[in-house]
């Protein structure tokens, strides 16, 4: 998944999901807490990614399953885009990332992320240095 997409919730909380992600978001998907260098968000995970990370929480011994990995899945939701691509968004997980209104979808790589778009632009502009663009693709091996 890639790109960048302005959206706006609904009186519903509910968002489109972008034309360009819905191929990768078709049928269910999920939406839990996400966070990205140390900004609050929500990340989407399509259905086949959402089934390796439980299978992968699942295979931790009871010791290593730690409250912040547990309220991934106690704070998620199970997303069914309706017709017109519309799907809902729980106020918990609205009120964790700050979302008020307008929001920014991205695509990273294999997830989506949802974020407040006043977050959102902190984000970039926090993190859209020569410095740190050159790190980035230093580190995925560019």
């Amino acid at each position: 998944m890639i790109g960048k997409y302005p959206a706006k919730l609904d009186d519903k909380n509910r968002l489109f999901v972008p034309a360009k992600l819905r191929g990768e978001l078709s049928g269910n998907f999920f939406v839990t807490l996400g966070v990205n260098c140390g900004h609050r968000c929500l990340t989407v995970y399509t259905a086949a990614d959402w089934q390796t990370l439980q299978d992968n929480y699942n295979a931790l011994p009871i010791s290593q399953r730690g409250a912040a990995t547990s309220l991934i899945f106690i704070n998620a939701t199970e997303c069914d885009p309706d017709k017109q691509f519309r799907f809902s968004l729980t106020q918990n997980l609205l009120a964790y990332a700050g979302i008020d209104r307008d929001v920014v979808i991205v695509g990273r790589a294999g997830q989506a992320e949802i974020w407040d778009a006043a977050e959102y632009e902190a984000f970039e502009l926090e993190n859209l240095t020569p410095e740190k663009l050159l790190a980035s693709l230093e580190a995925i091996g560019l």
